[in-house]
């Protein structure tokens, strides 16, 4: 056996020093293929790895989801989401909550990421909340909450890497992350009436709206909704390829910030240089647990892994089981990127080993890293929330978001429970 488990310790290590996540795994990786093949060889493969992957055409799916994004949110089309959420939920108990909850499912479906949906709802939904007396902990916990579901509603930066690392179908793990994207909307609009008994809160309403009123306030959404139909329709019907379909979604995106009258020279030139910015070091990223997957497989630290889990029984539930508890204790000391850069290339042979469905694994994968975006210490999106309105403590912002992670947990349970809930799109 290689001594992998110092691999490991040292990736870890140096992931707790804060060393970037690229430079761990690629570093580490690099030392371990060439304690075994030497350093010629493992300097021609790390080569090869960037290379051969940085031409890679299939690759250009990534930063064309990141313009796209990066476009959504300069059309400003979230404000336009929330209005429409409350417009048809203000009439009910913690109805700003629940349209937050509702709007950041809806941004992050075109938007595809966490963070940005939580800075984004942030600014647009706790003033309103404050207005209507809702608590910070309630307020800031559905924000931070909501915004998770930014990596698992496609299109997600995050299946894209899963599909990519365990060479997967993106457009199926697309497909895959609909029905759990929305049963977690669902689950955190429950947590939601869940914190208010917990409180003691008695939250105002409004008047229910007429039904024609509540349609006119879809008109806001609409180029959002058009946009998420022609770009999962596309994929889903075949028309064209998840690459074609970020092409298409980037393109999409544009015309909402010129049908928003918000396109300037300046704002374009501001979304690509965030997005050159971002898929450089999203590409540095992956490239490096690519080149750390060599040394995974080259160790035989899968082989080990799968070894020690049948101590505990060999069945897939088994498995998974023994996985989940790893993911959990993992996020509290580990980002969610770092913690599926470093875990995949372990975990999934030992799922396909298993016979576990992969598709279904790469949302599994996802879901528990949701949960690590909002659980202490290192809760992503709880942070965001802090540094936009810095007069809310972490504390209060972590409280809140008991029930919201209860919930999560509940809807891990499901999805393991019923597989076909996953599988039923693709």
């Amino acid at each position: 056996m290689e001594y992998w488990p110092v691999g490991m310790a040292v990736v870890s290590l140096l992931l707790l020093i804060g060393v970037p996540i690229s430079f761990a795994l690629a570093g580490v990786g690099l030392v371990g293929v060439a304690s075994i093949i030497g350093w010629t060889p493992a300097f021609s493969l790390l080569g090869s790895t960037f290379f051969d992957n940085g031409r890679d055409y299939s690759l250009s799916v990534l930063p064309l989801f990141l313009m796209m994004g990066n476009f959504v949110v300069q059309s400003g089309i979230a404000e336009e989401l929330y209005k429409s959420a409350y417009a048809w939920l203000r009439h009910r108990k913690g109805g700003l909550a629940t349209a937050t909850v509702v709007a950041c499912g809806a941004f992050s479906s075109v938007c595809g990421s966490s963070m940005a949906t939580a800075a984004t709802m942030t600014r647009i939904a706790l003033p309103s909340m404050r207005r209507y007396g809702y608590p910070d902990q309630l307020s800031t916990a559905s924000i931070a909450a909501g915004g998770t579901l930014g990596i698992l509603i496609p299109p997600s930066v995050i299946l894209v890497f899963y599909g990519i690392m365990t060479q997967q179908d993106i457009g199926r793990l697309f497909m895959a992350g609909l029905i759990p994207g929305v049963i977690g909307v669902i689950g955190y609009a429950i947590a939601v009436r869940i914190s208010m008994k917990l409180q003691n809160l008695e939250l105002p309403t409004e008047e229910k709206l007429p039904l024609i009123d509540r349609i006119k306030a879809l008109k806001g959404t609409a180029g959002a909704l058009v946009l998420f139909v022609f770009v999962m329709g596309g994929i889903y019907l075949g028309v064209f390829t998840p690459t074609e379909s970020a092409g298409m979604g980037a393109g999409g995106a544009l015309l909402l910030v010129i049908l928003s009258g918000k396109f300037s020279i300046d704002s374009m030139i501001s979304v690509l240089f965030d997005t050159m910015k971002t898929t450089a070091m999203m590409f540095f990223i992956l490239f490096g647990a690519l080149t750390f997957t060599n040394y995974v497989n080259m160790s035989g630290m899968t082989g080990d892994i799968q070894a020690f889990l049948t101590l505990f029984g060999d069945t897939p539930l088994v498995t998974i089981l023994v996985i989940l508890c790893i993911y959990l204790v993992l996020g509290c000391v580990l980002e969610s990127l770092s913690m599926i850069m470093l875990t995949v290339p372990v975990f999934y042979p030992i799922a396909a080993a298993q016979g576990i469905d992969l598709i279904w694994f790469g949302i599994f994968v996802v879901m528990v890293t949701e949960i690590s975006y909002i659980t202490p210490p290192v809760g992503m999106n709880a942070f965001v929330l802090r540094s936009v309105v810095p007069d809310v403590k972490l504390g209060t912002i972590f409280r809140g978001l008991f029930p919201f992670v209860a919930m999560d947990v509940v809807r891990v349970a499901l999805l393991t429970a019923v597989p076909g809930l996953v599988l039923l799109l693709t």
